[in-house]
């Protein structure tokens, strides 16, 4: 995927996270490392300024899930009763998300949502809630702006199957 494709994906979705969003004042937490870039874009494209916290979970090792979600900077407890966007780069199984919406969940945030650059719909796992989704993909592994094989490739600015 193109970069001038990936900024399209990322406009329209900060258009309809604007609309939906704007009047909530909701905290954007952005999952490292993963997000860095697509969050980046994301924030700078929304047409209200939101209130920043990442959080960083982990859940691979190489190319492939490790199944255990291991918390690496949680959620603050500054979610209470606020509205919370989680922006992540790619849902795949969904393992992950749904250990992270159940720790997002026990802060008693006043609402979820959820925002990912690319779904893989045929390795979805278990139930997630996805509000906004840039693009699903299919079953390739991916390298290119932030998507990253053991460390290396996050700063492609395109996005490339690994083969």
């Amino acid at each position: 995927m193109r970069s001038d494709e990936i900024q399209a994906v990322v406009r329209r979705l900060a258009k309809e996270i604007s609309a939906d969003l704007r009047h909530l004042n909701p905290i954007v937490c952005p999952v490292l490392n993963g997000s860095f870039f697509f969050g980046n874009d994301l924030l700078r494209n929304l047409d209200f300024d939101p209130e920043l916290q990442c959080v960083r979970y982990s859940s691979y090792s190489g190319i492939h899930s490790t199944g255990e979600v291991n918390r690496l900077l949680a959620f603050p407890d500054s979610v209470r009763g606020r509205h919370v966007l989680v922006v992540e780069d790619i849902i795949e199984t969904g393992i992950s998300m749904k250990a992270m919406l159940a720790d997002l969940q026990s802060k008693s945030p006043a609402a979820i949502h959820v925002c990912t650059l690319m779904r893989k719909p045929a390795l979805l796992q278990c139930e997630v809630q996805i509000d906004y989704v840039g693009k699903d993909i299919p079953d390739d592994f991916i390298v290119g702006y932030g998507f990253d094989y053991n460390g290396h490739g996050r700063t492609y600015p395109d996005i490339y199957s690994l083969v």
